[in-house]
């Protein structure tokens, strides 16, 4: 199984990012991760979708089956190698006034936040890799985590090169 990680842009349109969602299940992919935002033109959203792939299911497929749909305006694969991703994660942990000393050593050393505190616990923000989310929440679990929420991965490619560039200009030669 490999990991791919695709960047779609969209017409920002209601309906879109179901019918993408539709498309992977009825090819038989799971997604893994998928994150979905405005970019810096309004009327474009980018998806960011991260899929396990079985060797004789071809990413290639679902790929053309997307250029199909009317609203998608460009798909690129990111390599890891040249893309930046990273996640999210809200993590709320158990703490008192023997622990909240040890889980703030520990905020520190993965360079994360400390966003809330009570007596009974403290909430810690962190960005990353997902690597690094899981070692930090590894380290977090002995105090026990109480709630938590995390992103789906998000990804740029590296460099001064933009996917919206193009796709901008083909969707004013649309309109």
């Amino acid at each position: 199984m490999s990991k791919h990680t695709l960047s779609v842009l969209v017409e920002n349109t209601p309906g879109i990012l179901a019918r993408i969602a539709a498309l992977f299940s009825r090819r038989g992919f799971n997604i893994d991760s998928l994150a979905v935002g405005v970019t810096e033109h309004p009327e474009i959203s980018r998806i960011t979708i991260v899929v396990n792939v079985i060797e004789d299911l071809p990413l290639e497929q679902v790929t053309k089956q997307l250029n199909k749909l009317v609203n998608v305006l460009k798909i690129v694969e990111l390599e890891p190698s040249s893309a930046v991703q990273r996640e999210l994660v809200l993590v709320k942990v158990r703490a008192d006034n023997e622990t909240r000393s040890q889980i703030v050593e520990i905020v520190q050393l993965f360079r994360a936040k400390t966003v809330d505190v009570s007596p009974e616990a403290v909430t810690i923000e962190a960005t990353g890799s997902s690597d690094k989310l899981e070692a930090m929440l590894k380290m977090l679990e002995p105090f026990g985590i109480k709630e938590l929420v995390q992103s789906g991965t998000i990804a740029i490619g590296r460099g001064a090169r933009s996917i919206t560039d193009r796709s901008l200009r083909a969707l004013d030669r649309s309109a």
